[in-house]
């Protein structure tokens, strides 16, 4: 008898057939997508039995069947609902991995270039460099996931910052997951390529519609060349029946800067894979994060910060706050590389348990092959301090209010780099409405800490 694992990679294989059938494309890009799908048939989903995965279990993914989305598929949407009023004329909408121009507005782009990725590698102008960075840093031989990410590249998303360019308007890219058409995979792919001394604001968001379950597998890559500065700001919002799987990978240019701050609040199963290269001296990252984790969801962070080249610094910062039988893994790395003298790299995880049944599995890591450099790491795991609530108790404040106030001010830290004020604002709403918090209209929380 066939097994369940195998006759869902065969469904896979069928849908990937069905692709390669209605959607051709470059040569290359079709050995690309052949040879990512020999990849995923021979690695397959991830289980618990591989290092990587040992906290997260795929089982409950495993055993739902879910139809990979096509082009047609999605439902119609007013797009002004997904935007933010600073991105509201330069917001790119994917709906289950594919690039709805109708529903996209790029008024305010300046001279950026964006553009569904398949028509980039069509168009002489861009293919030279789709080729030479696709699928560079997001390698797929040996991940399963992206390598069935890459396989099914049916559409996406690719930006080209151009030389010397500064956009002042923000960048957002939504991505919708839609369940119209039943239990729905969707594969979003970003290619974002910022050329020297370029600096760009990026926000991606992710949301779902409908009410059936959705697996979402994303792939960003990011490409700073020398001077280049990027903010990038990425909110997970996805429904609780759905299951999401990212991965974000940049390499960073000399002098090059990216500053990333990545929040996690839906979805039932969320996994964010995070890798940095530094291949050039002079570089410098943040690598910042939020995770609220309520009842029955289960959130895993993988970072990987790898030093490669000397007098580069990076900073990160996560922090999560578990409630009910929420499940976190926080796993982080900071690899300094033999010859990475002057390396400055800073890693801290602090983690918020409001119940006694939620858990998290926390792992911070230094490996250093150099022998002039400045590391730490830490990590904590802690409840409210009764002494502060006794404090704020006094003060008239009862202990329930007096909980969600220092709940609140403990995620501000994270919350506080976000770029734009409209999101700053949207995610207090969101991190009081998770700790069953509701504190007026009028409520000015940051006033009250």
């Amino acid at each position: 008898m066939v097994s369940e694992v195998v006759k869902r990679q065969n469904k896979y294989q069928a849908a990937f057939e069905a692709l390669k059938s209605r959607k051709p494309t470059a040569a290359w890009i079709e050995l690309v997508r052949d040879s990512a799908m020999d990849r995923f048939e021979s690695l397959g989903f991830p289980t618990v039995a591989e290092e990587e995965w040992k906290y997260t279990n795929l089982a409950e993914l495993s055993k739902q069947h879910f139809n990979p989305a096509s082009s047609h598929e999605g439902n119609d949407y007013k797009a002004a609902q997904f935007s933010f009023p600073e991105t509201a004329n330069s917001h790119i909408v994917l709906v289950n991995g594919n690039f709805r121009r109708d529903l996209s507005t790029t008024e305010k782009l300046g001279g950026v270039v964006v553009l569904d990725l398949l028509d980039a590698i069509a168009n002489a102008s861009y293919s030279k460099v789709v080729r030479e960075y696709l699928a560079r840093n997001a390698s797929y031989h040996d991940r399963g996931l992206t390598a069935l990410n890459t396989a099914f590249l049916e559409s996406g998303v690719f930006v080209l910052v151009p030389r010397n360019v500064e956009l002042e308007s923000p960048l957002q890219i939504t991505f919708v997951a839609d369940s119209l058409y039943g239990n729905t995979a969707n594969f979003p792919r970003v290619l974002l390529v910022a050329e020297e001394n370029s600096s760009l604001k990026l926000v991606e968001r992710f949301v779902s519609a409908g009410q059936q379950a959705t697996f979402t597998n994303a792939v960003v890559e990011i490409v700073l060349l020398d001077g280049a500065r990027l903010k990038h700001d990425r909110l997970q919002q996805e429904g609780p029946q759905a299951f999401h799987i990212a991965t974000t990978a940049a390499e960073l240019g000399h002098g090059s800067s990216y500053n990333t701050t990545a929040v996690n609040l839906g979805a039932k199963l969320a996994r964010h894979d995070i890798s940095v290269v530094m291949n050039h001296e002079g570089a410098e990252c943040w690598v910042d994060g939020l995770y609220v984790v309520g009842s029955s969801q289960h959130s895993d962070t993988h970072s990987v910060i790898d030093h490669k080249q000397p007098n580069c610094n990076s900073h990160q910062l996560y922090k999560g706050i578990l409630d009910d039988n929420g499940r976190a893994v926080f796993n982080g790395k900071i690899f300094v590389r033999e010859g990475a003298q002057k390396t400055d790299a800073m890693q801290t995880n602090k983690n918020l348990l409001l119940s006694p049944r939620a858990r998290v599995d926390t792992k911070p890591q230094l490996e250093i092959y150099a022998d002039d450099v400045k590391c730490a790491h830490g990590a904590a795991v802690g409840q409210i301090d009764q002494e502060e609530l006794f404090y704020l108790a006094t003060r008239g404040i009862n202990p329930a209010l007096g909980k969600s106030l220092l709940t609140y001010g403990f995620a501000e830290e994270v919350i506080g780099k976000i770029g734009l004020d409209s999101i700053r604002a949207q995610l207090d709403q969101a991190v009081l409405s998770q700790i069953h918090t509701e504190l007026g209209p009028q409520a000015d929380v940051s006033d009250m800490l």
